[in-house]
């Protein structure tokens, strides 16, 4: 017997997939899951053992384990941030006043 094909159906994402999910700290996650994720990728272009990258960014080895499984909501963004100048990066925040729509700059921080 034939069963007709039923059609997937597809909702368009925000962005952010905590906010789809309908996390409420769904920003700061976001927010981490980014900042995370260029820590890792920087990592692992540096090919480091985990005792190694451990003494880079003074922590311990089962907070390396957790950070090269993708596990960053376990570190703060500050920490996040840290581990980033750690690796010799500048990391430069923009913040804006949204209006009506409208993005107007108010400063751009330098870390």
């Amino acid at each position: 017997m034939n069963h007709p094909k039923e059609q997937p159906i597809f909702e368009r994402g925000s962005g952010n997939v905590f906010a789809d999910l309908g996390l409420d700290d769904a920003d700061e996650l976001f927010a981490r899951s980014q900042i995370g994720f260029q820590v890792w990728k920087i990592l692992k272009s540096m090919n480091l053992k985990q005792r190694e990258i451990a003494h880079l960014l003074d922590i311990k080895q089962p907070e390396v384990s957790h950070l090269m499984n993708g596990e960053f909501s376990r570190f703060s963004e500050g920490k996040l941030l840290n581990f980033l100048k750690r690796l010799d990066r500048e990391v430069i925040i923009q913040i804006y006043a949204v209006s009506e729509g409208q993005r107007q700059p108010e400063a751009t921080l330098t870390l």
